[in-house]
């Protein structure tokens, strides 16, 4: 009898447990639904108070114009000078064969029209020697021109001193290619090789005419007057061009932060009351890296950008992106 009266209390406290929660999830249920839905990411202006703009470090200052030659990286490759000697060679020597093929066809003319000391076949086949030498000639020249052009317009006193420089390693011939960029884009005569950590100065003598198979890019001619040690034929090296000067807005590189739509910065766009700031983001377009700041475009000259802060401002407002700042160190 006890075991029954047992039964019987388990089952009527399971279903008023069953009663009690139902109700307690039909509850939450109906506070859900009239609760506000939670709020969206704030795509307008930011508001921060004076206090709140200095405690989390919030610097502004005005972009400054500036005048600047856009920086255009490239890859540098070591040139043999033994294929510059045997380049140079071969247009020299076909070059003396063509004179003298020449000279030997005009004598032979002179001796078959006034005293017919030679026969017409001699000439004839004088004349076809010319031609084919004058034709190697011209060959070995235009394949000097598109190996190494500028130095095809050198005097020969100024290859031979340079010959004996690169004899002596006292200087090095690079090309660098720069994928993306035509060959008519106009390039500074300065150029920057990193080696081994360090910057090396070096001269651009001008475009190469032949495109890289690699690559696909176009190429240009660079001399180092003062070869660092170890840096030998092959090797490769960062190069850092100059590229035609551009005009715009510098900003630190802190400054720029990216999304999917592009590059922008935040800028104070108006006092949003008694000592409140509003702060927007506003698109531009990075032109050239200057330092440890950007170039843009996009600005205007009195904004206010925020060149200290932006991440802080970034994570407040829920921006999925990153900071340029943050990119150098990736």
């Amino acid at each position: 009898m006890a075991a029954a009266i047992r039964a019987v209390l388990v089952i009527v406290l399971s279903r008023s447990l069953c009663v009690v929660l139902a109700l307690a999830a039909a509850a939450a249920l109906a506070a859900t639904d009239d609760a506000p839905p939670p709020a969206a990411t704030p795509a307008g202006p930011l508001s921060l108070t004076l206090a709140q703009q200095d405690a989390v470090g919030i610097r502004i200052e005005r972009p400054l114009p500036l005048r600047a030659p856009v920086e255009i990286e490239a890859f540098g490759t070591v040139l043999d000078p033994v294929t510059l000697v045997s380049d140079l060679g071969r247009m020299e020597s076909t070059r003396a064969a063509a004179a003298a093929a020449g000279a030997d066809a005009t004598r032979l003319e002179h001796l078959y029209r006034e005293d017919q000391q030679a026969s017409l076949k001699t000439w004839q086949a004088a004349q076809a020697q010319s031609a084919e030498s004058g034709a190697q000639a011209r060959a070995a020249e235009l394949a000097f021109r598109l190996q190494w052009g500028p130095l095809a317009a050198w005097s020969p006193a100024a290859r031979a001193t340079l010959l004996s420089a690169l004899t002596d390693a006292r200087q090095l011939l690079l090309r660098a290619d720069a994928p993306g960029h035509a060959f008519g884009s106009a390039i500074g005569q300065r150029a920057l090789l990193e080696v081994d950590g360090t910057q090396v100065a070096a001269r651009v003598l001008g475009a190469l005419p032949r495109i890289d198979a690699q690559t696909q890019s176009a190429g240009w001619l660079l001399q180092l007057e003062r070869a660092p040690p170890g840096l030998g034929p092959g090797a490769r090296v960062r190069v850092r061009l100059q590229g035609a000067a551009a005009t715009g807005l510098l900003v630190p590189a802190a400054s720029l932060l990216y999304a999917a739509e592009g590059a922008y910065v935040y800028r104070r766009v108006n006092a949003a009351g008694a000592g409140t700031f509003s702060y927007a983001a506003a698109a531009v377009r990075p032109v050239a890296r200057v330092g440890g700041a950007w170039l843009v475009e996009g600005l205007a000259g009195d904004d206010q950008v925020v060149v200290q802060g932006a991440g802080v401002l970034w994570s407040l407002q829920g921006i999925n992106s990153f900071s340029a700042a943050e990119e150098e160190h990736d």
